[in-house]
């Protein structure tokens, strides 16, 4: 039961997750539009990466906001007793459900797809 609650728990928190970590991005242009060029995409795991190669101010910036979500998937995960990894995949999954037509999202398998 305690496992249960915590998974529970963890959804709704990783929801907040949601609501934050694009955040992060979403007043930055050069993410946005690396993001509709194709040059990143969310991944299963909760953090963005980079499909095939990037500017390296691109990169950068991928790490930095990925940084910024790890904080956050930790505090979270600290609040609803649940792993890092737990929190991280609910939110990459919410995320890639909330990818744009033609946005690239990794998939389990670590292939990048194309909605």
């Amino acid at each position: 039961m305690t496992m249960i609650k915590n998974v529970f728990l963890a959804i709704a928190f990783a929801s907040l997750a949601v609501v934050s970590a694009p955040a992060a991005h979403a007043a930055d242009p050069q993410i946005e539009a690396a993001i509709s060029a194709g040059e990143v995409g969310e991944r299963i795991d909760g953090y963005l990466g980079v499909v095939g190669s990037a500017d390296p101010a691109v990169v950068r910036k991928v790490q930095e906001i990925n940084n910024k979500r790890r904080a956050l998937y930790e505090q979270l995960s600290k609040q609803t007793g649940t792993t890092v990894a737990q929190v991280a995949r609910v939110t990459g999954e919410k995320q890639i459900a909330k990818a744009g037509p033609g946005q690239y999202y990794m998939d389990e398998t670590g292939s990048w797809k194309q909605n």
